[in-house]
């Protein structure tokens, strides 16, 4: 916490502001629209909200296919599956670990020469890494479908000199806990289409028409933000920059301290932009070293300190087995090779420290210098 949270959340039992709208609720939509660099956004319970009002906003359903980065957790397509939809899972490039773009350049020109151009295109910032948008937006602006851009875990990052969640028709955030800024749970679609933002506040809100009664012409959904949550994100985003630069430091801590062992290499940065490096995640090379990372992980575990493999790809996933996957397996090898390292903000040096000796002593190093 940054200290300021309290203040907003006080603020919000003085007042008797504890539903799901409030004076923390229009504030913080509008903080994070300004953040952004964009006109309207909508404080909802969770990113995979955003992404399901998103998906249904535009249209998407039974038939449709809607093109996901194989790389990502499964809420970026999970609510494809809500809506009837396929997904149509693509491979990420190995430099910045996002959607490859001329991959998904070959598969909508062969989609377009059959008739079967997918309904939509969702895009992930991973790991507080930026996609190239100043090639994606264009692509897909060829074909005239729309672009969701999954910005969960990139607020704060820049690509191209704007900021994440600027990006496609909308965009989505997540305030969940383990996010670079929380509002405990909680999200946000992001926009500069009113109408699109105007529409998911209805949704959301259980889809309640202008009556005196409870009317309801449409299915809505109970996805607001509390006012209480509302202020918690209200502190937090007032540290998010500090955040960001915490996050960055300890990557920096971990390439300095590790990067001279065999086999070890970290998630490349994008020349585009600017990472969040919301997690550090390093790879290690087979033909260098014989240490793995389930061994890292082991002995990280023994210590009581979690760390992960990357996320493993959804088409590989006993949910997504009926989906098809358009890739040269660079997904499968960074889930093979690929490990996240303790990142909180709130991480010590001294904590820092135990992980490093714990990683150096798995390739049987000393101490770093």
């Amino acid at each position: 916490m940054g200290g300021q949270e309290l203040d907003f959340v006080h603020e919000a039992f003085e007042t008797n502001w504890l539903s799901p709208i409030g004076p923390n609720v229009n504030a913080f939509e509008a903080e994070v629209a300004r953040y952004v660099g964009v006109d309207h956004a909508a404080a909802l319970s969770s990113g995979t909200a955003a992404i399901h009002l998103a998906l249904r906003i535009l249209g998407i359903g039974p038939g449709d296919d809607v093109v996901v980065p194989t790389l990502t957790f499964c809420a970026t397509a999970n609510p494809v599956l809500y809506e009837g939809a396929t997904p149509l899972f693509v491979d990420v490039e190995p430099a910045t670990w996002t959607l490859d773009v001329d991959l998904l350049a070959e598969l909508l020109a062969s989609r377009a020469r059959a008739g079967r151009l997918p309904a939509a295109v969702i895009s992930v910032d991973l790991y507080g890494q930026c996609c190239d948008y100043e090639r994606l937006e264009p692509l897909c602006a060829e074909y005239g479908i729309p672009l969701i851009s999954d910005a969960a875990e990139a607020l704060g990052a820049t690509a191209h000199g704007r900021k994440a969640g600027s990006f496609g028709r909308c965009a989505v955030f997540s305030f969940n806990g383990n996010k670079i800024i929380t509002t405990t749970g909680g999200g946000m679609l992001v926009s500069n289409d009113e109408a699109l933002v105007t529409q998911a506040r209805f949704l959301a809100t259980q889809a309640r028409d202008p009556a005196p009664h409870y009317q309801h012409s449409q299915l809505g959904f109970n996805y607001r933000l509390s006012n209480v949550s509302a202020g918690i994100g209200r502190g937090q985003l007032r540290v998010l920059d500090e955040r960001v630069n915490q996050r960055r430091a300890i990557f920096e801590r971990y390439q300095a301290a590790l990067g001279d062992l065999p086999g070890v290499a970290f998630m490349p940065e994008a020349a585009h932009g600017r990472s969040t490096r919301w997690l550090t995640c390093l790879l290690l090379d087979p033909e260098a070293t014989r240490v793995t990372g389930q061994a890292i992980r082991e002995a990280l575990d023994a210590q009581n300190i979690e760390a992960r493999p990357v996320w493993k790809p959804l088409h590989l996933q006993p949910v997504f087995a009926d989906c098809e996957f358009a890739g040269s397996g660079v997904a499968n090898t960074l889930f093979e090779r690929g490990l996240c390292l303790p990142s909180g903000s709130s991480l010590t040096r001294e904590q820092q420290d135990t992980v490093i000796l714990a990683v150096r002593r798995t390739f049987g190093a000393s101490e770093p210098a």
